[in-house]
This record gives C-alpha cells, sequence and structure tokens, in this order.
C-alpha cells in the first residue's frame, strides 16, 4: 500500500472549514524550490528576474532552515488568515517564538540529518536567534516576493472567490477533490498520497484552506497542534503572474474606441480581482476616478464585486472577458 495521509472529518469540521493565505507561506515556498535547485517552469521568469538582487539576502540561513526535504518548518505555516495578516504582524509573531520552538522545527524540517552549520549558529543564537531569523527572512521578502504580492494577491483572491462559489453549488467534498491530483475524499476521510504515512483527526478545529503561488504543483498537510489545521494547494492561474507586462491603457484598439481609454484599461487588468486602490496604482489614476469607471461598468453588467475584508474587490464578468477577447486586447494580470 501506497504512504497516505488519512485525515478525519466531522460534520462539525465541514462547517468550520475556511479559506486563508499567507505571505510567510509563499516566502517559505518559494526558499523551499530554490532549496531544490529546481525551478519549475512556470517560475522562472520570477527567478530570473530576482537572482540577481538575492546576493543581498543571507540565502545560506535560510536554505538551512527551509531545506529541500520532505518538510516545512511548521513556524512557517501557521498564521494565515483572511484577508492576508501582513508579513510584518507574521515576521513579529515569529520574532516572539521561543528560540527552542524554533530549533526543534528546523530539526524536524532536517528529518534525521544534521542541520548544517548555519542552523546550527541560528539555535546557538538562543533567545537572539528568532529576531536573527526574522530579520533575514523580511530581507528576503523584500526583494524577492513583495514586488509581486500585490498581483499574487489578485491570483490568490480570484481563488478563493473560485472555490467559495464551487462550494456553494457542489459541496465540500467537491471542492477537497478537486484541490489537487493526490487529494481525494472518501466517506468522512480526506486521503493526500505522499511520501509518508500519518492519521491526523480535525478534532473539530475545523480545516484551513490554504492557496499559494509558490506551492504548484505540491499539496502541504500541516497538523495545527493550537488551531485548525491546514492544506496548502496550487492557486488557479498562477500562469498569469509572471513575465506579463505592466498594464497600459489601450490605445487605438478596438476595446478603447468602444469604451474609452481608462474604461478599456480597468476591464483589461480585471481579469483578476482589484480593488479601487490597486486599480488607481496599476493605471497612474486617482481613485475617486476609478471608482467612478468601476460604477459605470458595473450598471453595464461588465464588472461585478465583492467584500473581502476591509476592501471590495472587482472582476470582470463573463460577458466582459467575452469582449476584451474579441477585441484583440491583451489580458494584464500585473
Amino acid at each position: 500500500m501506497w504512504p497516505v495521509i488519512q485525515v478525519r472529518l466531522r460534520v462539525g469540521d465541514l462547517g468550520r472549514m475556511r479559506f486563508a493565505y499567507s505571505p510567510l507561506v509563499e516566502v517559505a515556498e518559494s526558499l523551499y524550490m530554490l532549496s531544490s535547485g529546481s525551478i519549475e517552469p512556470v517560475h522562472r521568469a520570477w527567478y530570473g528576474a530576482v537572482r540577481r538582487r538575492l546576493v543581498t539576502v543571507d540565502l545560506e540561513l535560510l536554505q538551512a532552515v527551509v531545506p529541500a526535504h520532505s518538510y516545512i518548518a511548521d513556524f512557517l505555516l501557521p498564521g494565515a488568515t483572511y484577508p492576508a495578516r501582513t508579513m510584518a504582524d507574521q515576521l513579529e509573531k515569529l520574532a516572539g517564538l521561543p528560540a527552542d520552538r524554533i530549533r526543534r522545527d528546523i530539526e524536524d524540517a532536517w528529518r534525521g540529518d544534521p542541520p548544517p552549520a548555519r542552523a546550527r549558529q541560528l539555535a546557538a543564537a538562543g533567545t537572539a536567534g528568532p529576531a536573527l531569523l526574522a530579520e533575514a527572512l523580511s530581507s528576503y521578502w523584500t526583494v524577492a516576493v513583495e514586488p509581486y504580492w500585490r498581483d499574487m494577491r489578485a491570483v490568490l483572491d480570484d481563488d478563493v472567490a473560485f472555490r467559495a462559489a464551487a462550494l456553494t453549488r457542489s459541496g465540500l467534498r467537491e471542492v477537497l477533490a478537486d484541490l489537487h491530483p493526490q487529494i481525494s475524499v472518501r466517506d468522512e476521510e480526506i486521503r493526500i498520497d505522499k511520501r509518508h504515512s500519518w492519521q491526523q483527526d480535525l478534532s473539530r478545529a475545523g480545516l484551513l484552506l490554504v492557496p499559494s503561488v509558490f506551492t504548484w504543483p505540491n499539496v502541504i498537510f500541516e497538523a495545527g497542534s493550537q488551531g485548525p489545521s491546514s492544506l496548502t494547494y496550487a492557486a488557479r492561474g498562477v500562469g498569469k503572474i509572471w513575465g506579463v507586462s505592466d498594464a497600459q491603457a489601450a490605445d487605438d484598439d478596438a476595446l478603447g474606441a468602444l469604451l474609452g481609454r481608462s474604461r478599456a484599461a480597468i476591464l483589461t487588468c480585471l481579469e483578476l480581482p482589484h480593488s479601487t486602490t490597486e486599480l488607481a496604482l496599476k493605471l497612474g489614476q486617482s481613485p475617486p476616478s476609478i471608482s467612478q469607471h468601476l460604477s459605470v461598468l458595473r450598471r453595464s453588467g461588465l464588472v461585478i464585486s465583492w467584500r473581502s475584508g476591509r476592501s471590495v474587490l472587482y472582476r470582470r464578468t463573463a460577458l466582459a472577458g467575452s469582449i476584451v477577447e474579441a477585441s484583440g486586447s491583451s489580458a494584464v494580470a500585473g
């Protein structure tokens, strides 16, 4: 029998399932990919853009903390919320963790192999170790992930909206089974085909579903010791993020002639969800101007909106998508 993770569900667990995402998860997963030495094709444009900037980062320490083994240190995975907690919040929490917790989790990540010298030096730093690690992670975030976080969030928001609609339409079991080829649902049990065997009872704490950009093409289950367990999976539309030129107002194309340059540019951007502020930054217009255009587009049936935490996100409708495609305008995601 192949190794498998078995997660037992109860009716109450299904009701406590929610979606989340986490900037710290993206940092950890991207570091895992760098440690493996194998950059997935979908992320090669990202790596080409950031690899020269990585010389400013203590990558030796970070790869000692996130090796290319079967596990990622648990302290890098919890803390996801929806809408996402900021990286600053997550790093502040990490810096306050007990040094022994950091050391144990790193040793677990190496799974029997002796951690390298940099990891041992971090442990030897005692109570100063977590803050040193948080500083190194912050530097990496600044050069490798933060410049793309707005567009990554658009993909993650889009995935959450899609899965939430599917949940209403088809139910939780169908949503879970559609997350990844390694995941199946049988009766009251989630089965995840992995290289190790493990059984976990959700214990009525619920389940956190965490879409991720850099997890692709993998799936990760993390047993929650003091909260819900999490299932991190590859978000839909990851390929839309990298290697796409910045949004520009449509000039002389058919869509610009039909709707006007500003509204055409907004619709082109809204292949993925954006807030008014994000659109204003991307298109170089004022938020009130963007808001006015969005109101017109929404009344015309070309844009839908929904609330996500404190923000209102907008996305073009299927009708608008067909108009953009028929006009020949390029869909822009970043």
